[in-house]
């Protein structure tokens, strides 16, 4: 079993099993838009998941995405995830 909980500016909390790992939210310089926050979040974890990553990695990646997306109005990233991963995972 394995659950993430979102936090907001305080990060989020993944569990699997006994493990628990805690992922500081990724540095945004405004908030403007919060839509589709939690989407990108779990498109980013499950994208590190399913690619071999551990939580903590798939985690980071989560952070990026959401934060990546909650710095612009708008729900869609304004930059390729791919290209966010590799730049700054």
């Amino acid at each position: 079993k394995l659950a993430a909980v979102t936090r907001s500016a305080k990060g989020s909390r993944i569990l699997s099993g006994d493990e628990t790992v805690e992922v500081a939210a990724a540095p945004v310089a405004e908030v403007v838009d919060t839509t589709g926050a939690g989407d990108l979040y779990a498109a980013g974890f499950l994208f590190g998941y399913t690619n071999g990553r551990d939580l903590a990695a798939s985690g980071r990646l989560a952070s990026l995405a959401a934060a990546e997306v909650i710095s612009h109005i708008g729900p869609r990233p304004q930059m390729s995830l791919k290209l966010l991963a590799q730049e700054k995972a």
